[in-house]
């Protein structure tokens, strides 16, 4: 390992790996005292895997980690083709899981202390330039306790990592993409979460912030709420307060107050969830109550 006489360019960062075999997720969460690190580091692709790649990062090993995963080969023979004629490969980190949860890693002899990685069962967490290497084993011991989306569990093993020291040189920008078939927008692609935080000083806590809002918008409940008795009154209320309806005197649902409702809903990004049934979704019912 080496000292830090230089570090232009040098992207010191803790990160994460992680697939879900079950679901089919994969994905990355990173943090760092670098700019916009999630145009960096974090490289995935659904039913295949994901890279991450720090510290004097090639981002080559990216794109060519995905393709040569795609091709059959293990986690721990990619990163060996990765790094074989790669001449700057003693100051490279590079993390590499296929979607089985099947995961290895990489960690040059120059990279900055204190660098190092573990790898454990559907994981792999990796960080260079840390506080110390319990940043590392406090983010493997989150994820392996952890349950439930993979998305969750990725953000609190990079939050737990943070809690341990992090990064030696301090915080700016984090970041969290995992991919599942079918997952996205529409269900048009496969980016289930692509959250990033580019500069903020606490880049982790806002990237949490983001991804409530990601629930929120992304993955609403699809209970609904009947539109009567004292629910009826309370919406007519909170239009009235949004500026969606002039008074709260009516006495049907039909009409003016079913028309802002829906403008409401709407005009919120909840499209996928209006209903002509006189109901309401569970999420836009709460979103409401809370302006």
């Amino acid at each position: 390992m080496r000292s830090m006489e230089r570090r232009e360019n040098l992207v010191a960062t803790f990160s994460i790996i992680g697939a879900d075999p079950q679901t089919g997720e994969v994905g990355v969460a990173v943090q760092s005292k670098f700019l916009a690190v999630g145009a960096v580091v974090p490289w995935a692709k659904a039913n295949v895997g994901a890279v991450a790649t720090q510290s004097w990062a090639n981002t080559a090993y990216g794109p060519e980690g995905l393709a040569l995963l795609e091709e059959g080969l293990s986690p721990e023979d990619v990163i060996a083709r990765l790094v074989a004629d790669d001449p700057g490969k003693n100051l490279r980190q590079v993390a590499v899981i296929n979607a089985e949860g099947v995961a290895s890693a990489f960690t040059g002899e120059e990279c900055y202390d204190w660098a190092g990685h573990i790898v454990g069962r559907h994981h792999s967490c990796q960080g260079n330039i840390l506080v110390s290497g319990e940043t590392v084993s406090a983010m493997s011991e989150t994820f392996e306790k952890s349950k439930g989306p993979l998305a969750e569990r990725l953000l609190l093993a990079l939050e737990a990592a943070q809690r341990a020291g992090g990064d030696s040189r301090g915080k700016q920008s984090a970041a969290l993409y995992v991919l599942q078939e079918g997952a996205g927008y529409g269900g048009y692609n496969d980016v289930k979460v692509d959250l990033r935080v580019d500069d903020h000083p606490e880049p982790i806590e806002e990237l949490k912030r983001l991804f409530e809002l990601h629930k929120l918008f992304g993955a609403p409940s699809d209970k609904t709420v009947a539109i009567e008795g004292d629910v009826f009154e309370e919406i007519k209320q909170q239009l009235v307060k949004v500026g969606l309806l002039a008074k709260a005197d009516q006495s049907s649902y039909e009409g003016e107050v079913k028309d802002a409702l829906k403008t409401f809903t709407l005009r919120e990004n909840f499209d996928d969830h209006w209903t002509e049934d006189d109901m309401i979704n569970e999420t836009v019912l709460e979103f409401l109550r809370k302006k």
